[in-house]
């Protein structure tokens, strides 16, 4: 398996010259890199002008790992091959290094660069990324992958401490300026100066395994300035559209280095993918939390979250959702305050909550709408927190009261509705609990446990705090997490608590199971997007018949299982509809999703229907948004086809990562979740007239759709709703 790294921007407030100038002094040998044993110049060329200078190099390297393991491989030292290009009228120097030891065993290359800070001329990008692939090593290849990964990870770390000493060595020594070259035009004055201290030979930076140059962990703004006031704003002021390391530390917690690339290489492949409404940073990290940062798991999962949101409009879900007046009353939960780490404080009276009354009188997707709401103004309150704070807070703390808690509480189908939420908030909502401080547990506390704790992630359950009886007012109970000043006066505080006291829901309130059903039917289906399944042989087809020419269709869509192919084909015939049978029908809620075959297989392509616009090839995962301008009136069908992903070109037997995706698409099934909109010619987006040629595949970005409030511009290149985008 190759393993990646990518590292954030680190940004040096110091020009590129005095940088350079740093960056020499740590050679040809370094006191603070020891595992460097030296190198040797095997090729170095020049412009005559001095503006450009090429160096090849062949370093040696101590590196770190068990004798046994050094005696196995035959070898002290590992030798690897760096190529340095430093461009002096562009200020800029790129590394590359690969490894020379073991080149047909392993297969290890860097790149790094060094340039000028796009919004601020006088101070230096540093970027590096790196690829691990191990074929074979005598059977070690997991010890050798994790010495190399765990080395690599500590000399990145080093490194950021390098720079800043020989920076501040030349500073000492007063060296605080370095003119930038220039042409032998320049002024005598300049040239004087550059004289003084003439441009050094260029060396390489240490490969892969050695430490690499870091940066000063400074967020890109300038002396002086306060930071940025939302993560949209920080987001956006990061050179080309990437992560700064300050703007990480600030606003999402202290990460090392591999954790660190494993969020920027699942937001890169989020931006390839979901263009303009990827979600915030913040809201990436939780699920690579959840997923011990496995990229891979944590894509997954996240993938399936996106499209839950989008399915079901949860973004909008704080403007939408009307709290009916029955939880106004007797739902005992609300937020107060907040705990001493600065995290958002939610507590829960569920002793004095009528769990029956509430699921007789609204249903179980009430409930659910209602617990999801608290989720989503819990992110809300984590934002806030952040900014009020000046540190990252990406979680809050639940208090959970169960004085009053009975066997009552323990009715199946209160359970099943509990249960239900749960796994919902934890599929979607991951790392959003920092803590759950549970009060004065009662005797049968242990039988609700035994039904709940299976559905709970092990990493949750590891935050629970369980007090029974007034436990929580000794040493090592409540004042430990929160001020004084704050705990609620039922808790024997002095603080007024808003929270409902809850009590027995009036009887007259309860509705019938029929009535119940029908609400819950109502508002799980309440959704703009319907869901489809694509099997081999048997795509899936959406008919639009235009009467206007000049008309334009929408789509959104997501690929939520296997690859598909996208056409878009016209006919002048109308397609025969299939016959709806009475066990047939489907549903949004149906598991397999919707499947309309239109196309008839007597009809010839090319007599009886046209393709109006190439294939679009879309694989898992991804999300696409488009439009297309018709040409003329009549009948335009969009159809997702099964599409196998070809195997390796270069040879004629498959790769193992082809037979495992191929495997993963049980029965040849594909699953994509869309919604087609018309509109009127003079009803389209401005921002999509610069499109001239009728037919392209522009994004657009229905009124209508659901959009993830939680992309909200974590990137400069996002668009607001009212603007157009490339396609995928």
């Amino acid at each position: 398996m190759v393993q990646k790294y990518q590292s954030p921007v680190r940004v040096y407030k110091y020009p590129f010259e005095l940088v350079m100038a740093a960056y020499e002094r740590r050679f040809p040998t370094c006191p603070l890199i020891p595992m460097f044993v030296g190198s040797d110049v095997m090729n170095e060329e020049a412009s005559e002008d001095g503006c450009s200078h090429n160096v090849e190099r062949r370093c040696k390297l101590d590196v770190d790992a068990p004798r046994l393991l050094k005696r196995i491989a035959g070898v002290d030292y590992v030798y690897f091959i760096q190529k340095n290009s430093l461009n002096r009228h562009d200020r800029t120097l790129h590394i590359e290094s690969h490894n020379e030891t073991f080149s047909s065993r392993i297969i290890v290359h860097e790149l790094c660069c060094y340039s000028v800070h796009p919004e601020n001329e006088d101070w230096t990008c540093f970027e590096q990324t790196a690829s691990l692939d191990i074929k074979s090593f005598f059977g070690f290849e997991s010890t050798v992958e994790k010495i190399a990964m765990k080395q690599y990870a500590s000399s990145i770390k080093k490194g950021k401490e390098i720079i800043e000493f020989y920076l501040k060595e030349l500073e000492d020594e007063g060296i605080t300026f370095i003119p930038r070259w220039a042409p032998a035009t320049a002024s005598p004055v300049k040239a004087v100066v550059t004289a003084a201290l003439p441009y050094l030979p260029l060396t390489p930076a240490i490969s892969i395994t050695a430490p690499t140059d870091g940066a000063n962990d400074s967020y890109a703004c300038k002396e002086g300035s306060s930071p940025p006031s939302s993560l949209n704003e920080a987001g956006a002021s990061t050179p080309d559209d990437k992560l700064d390391a300050d703007y990480i530390k600030r606003y999402l917690g202290d990460l090392t280095p591999l954790q660190e690339s494993c969020l920027i290489r699942l937001r890169c492949w989020l931006q390839e993918t979901h263009k303009g409404k990827i979600p915030k940073d913040e809201h990436i990290l939780r699920f690579l939390r959840a997923r011990d940062f496995n990229v891979d798991k944590a894509r997954e999962i996240l993938c399936q979250s996106l499209t839950w949101r989008k399915q079901h409009q949860v973004d909008y879900l704080l403007d939408t959702w009307s709290c009916p007046q029955v939880l106004h009353d007797y739902y005992t939960g609300g937020w107060h305050h907040h705990d001493k780490d600065g995290r958002p404080l939610y507590i829960l009276r569920l002793g004095q909550m009528d769990t029956k009354g509430l699921v007789r009188a609204l249903g179980e997707e009430s409930l659910l709408r209602h617990v999801l709401s608290i989720n989503e103004e819990g992110l809300r309150r984590c934002e806030e927190n952040t900014k009020v704070f000046g540190r990252p807070i990406s979680c809050w703390t639940c208090l959970v009261d169960l004085e009053g808690l009975n066997m009552r509480h323990l009715w199946r189908p209160g359970v099943k509705a509990l249960l239900r939420i749960i796994e919902v908030v934890e599929a979607n909502y991951p790392e959003t609990l920092g803590r759950l401080l549970i009060l004065r547990a009662p005797r049968v506390f242990p039988v609700l446990w035994t039904l709940v704790s299976p559905f709970i992630d092990e990493n949750t359950r590891k935050k629970f705090l369980i007090y029974a009886g007034n436990d929580y007012q000794g040493p090592g109970g409540l004042v430990d997490y929160i001020d004084k000043e704050i705990i609620p006066d039922f808790l024997g505080g002095e603080c007024m608590c808003e929270v409902p006291e809850g009590g027995l829901v009036p009887k007259s309130l309860y509705r019938t199971p029929e009535e119940l059903e029908n609400e819950d039917l109502r508002l799980w289906t309440e959704t703009i997007y319907q869901s489809a399944s694509v099997f081999k042989g048997a795509p899936h087809e959406v008919h639009i018949e235009i009467i206007d020419a000049s008309s334009v269709i929408t789509w959104d869509f997501d690929v939520c299982k296997g690859n598909v192919m996208f056409n878009i084909y016209h006919s002048k015939r109308a397609p025969q509809l299939p016959k709806k049978e009475p066990l047939a029908a489907h549903t949004i809620t149906s598991p397999g999703g919707n499947n309309v075959q239109l196309i008839d297989k007597s009809w010839q392509l090319g007599q009886d229907y046209s393709m109006v616009e190439s294939p679009l090839t879309c694989k898992e995962g991804e999300s696409v948004q488009g439009s297309h301008v018709t040409r003329w009136p009549g009948f335009y069908i969009l159809q997702w086809k099964f599409h196998s992903m070809p195997a390796c070109a270069a040879t004629n037997l498959p790769r193992v990562d082809d037979v495992l995706a191929t495997l993963q698409v049980s029965s040849h099934k594909c699953k994509v979740m869309y919604y087609t909109e018309v509109l009127r010619s003079e009803d389209f987006r401005t921002a999509c007239c610069d499109v001239h040629s009728l037919g392209s595949m522009t994004s657009l970005e229905s009124s209508h759709s659901g959009f993830s409030q939680l992309s909200a511009a974590t990137t400069s290149s996002n668009q607001s709703q009212s603007s157009s985008m490339i396609s995928r």
